[in-house]
């Protein structure tokens, strides 16, 4: 367990925590005034390594060495961000001993966005520790700043990651699709509509950057069924119909052996260390990436009976009390700016169909497939 201390006065700033691997969501943006949920579970904290933050010119405007340390590897508009690295995120409620900084309260169409840097800081020594986050339209967090806080050991037993049977048997899968709540509207106060669940849009927004950059642009598949409703529209729309079809296939923890002529399968990565699954005895297909929990739903899906039972079906009484989840009004998109965050940090970014694919994303965002 670790306590984060500040590195002015070593004031204790959080309570014990348990590293685990930074969410596919972390940085997304969703909507407008929408409200969205804490992002880290209460008592872990996770840590940013990619840079992001402010801009500079990408390497072929003259900045070749930054960009290849950094991994990032092209960008749409010339531009590249970052400088920003090693930071902590926690809970909002995992804070101790510190306070606001009134000055430093930017945002506010909500909340706090952290735009003007640290808003936190430490009670007794008054050094800027962290920057609290929950505007509207982001997860709420507090992010700590590596140059300000320390890590302390609390505990001195190391805690393996677990096996995947025992995280698998723990899981818990994430709906595809939620209530969303947003402010305002036609009457005033609260109000919520189902939606995709903002969780899967950014985990295929990740997860679509590894199918495409895996793909080489020929034409992938999916399998049916929800897989094929999350990803094959847009990889339809963004790869080529000519030559042999790349087939991907969902593999992990508890799923039979997938078909030999698999190329790509859906994996999911560890929820402690961010690793992806992997067959026992290796592979040569390319590891797709998905948060546990989406995973889980696809690989496993939960039966959804009807609201109303057709004729001749189970009488209603057998059913269950609760109705289904009412379906989204619209078609799944991706969430395009974790698909852009993703695929520029992959090596095939600089190839010129990928380039094409970024230059054309807010076309694609029009249309209704991001």
């Amino acid at each position: 367990m670790i306590v984060f201390v500040c590195a002015e006065c070593g004031a204790e700033l959080t309570a014990p925590l348990s590293q685990v691997a930074l969410p596919a969501h972390t940085h997304q943006n969703y909507g407008d005034g929408v409200q969205l949920p804490v992002l880290m579970e209460p008592g872990t904290f996770a840590v940013e390594s990619e840079s992001w933050g402010p801009s500079w010119p990408c390497r072929e405007k003259g900045a070749p060495d930054a960009a290849a340390v950094l991994g990032i590897h092209a960008s749409a508009d010339g531009l590249l961000s970052g400088n920003v690295t090693d930071s902590f995120v926690v809970a909002p409620g995992d804070t101790r001993g510190t306070v606001l900084i009134p000055e430093k309260s930017s945002g506010y169409c909500c909340g706090l966005d952290g735009a003007d840097g640290p808003n936190m800081a430490c009670e007794v020594c008054g050094l800027p520790v962290a920057s609290r986050i929950d505007d509207c339209s982001l997860w709420q967090a507090v992010w700590l700043a590596s140059n300000a806080v320390h890590r302390h050991t609390v505990s001195d037993a190391t805690s393996a990651p677990l096996p995947w049977a025992d995280v698998t048997a723990a899981a818990v899968g994430t709906p595809p699709y939620e209530p969303i709540t947003s402010w305002g509207g036609r009457q005033l106060g609260l109000y919520h509509w189902w939606s995709w669940s903002p969780q899967w849009e950014a985990a295929a927004g990740r997860a679509l950057a590894h199918l495409l950059t895996a793909s080489g642009g020929q034409p992938v598949s999916v399998p049916h069924g929800l897989t094929a409703e999350v990803f094959q529209r847009a990889l339809d729309a963004l790869l080529s119909t000519d030559g042999p079809t790349l087939h991907a296939a969902l593999a992990g923890p508890n799923l039979p052996s997938p078909d030999t002529d698999a190329g790509l399968l859906l994996v999911p990565e560890h929820p402690q260390t961010g690793e992806p699954w992997a067959p026992a005895g290796g592979t040569s297909a390319y590891l797709v990436p998905l948060p546990l929990g989406v995973w889980l739903w696809l690989a496993f899906p939960e039966p959804h009976l009807p609201a109303d039972p057709p004729p001749q079906a189970l009488p209603r009484e057998l059913l269950r009390d609760d109705p289904p989840s009412p379906r989204p009004g619209h078609l799944f998109r991706i969430d395009a700016g974790v698909f852009q965050h993703t695929l520029l940090r992959l090596p095939t970014a600089c190839d010129p169909w990928l380039h094409k694919v970024l230059e054309n994303l807010p076309t694609h965002m029009r249309t209704g497939l991001f």
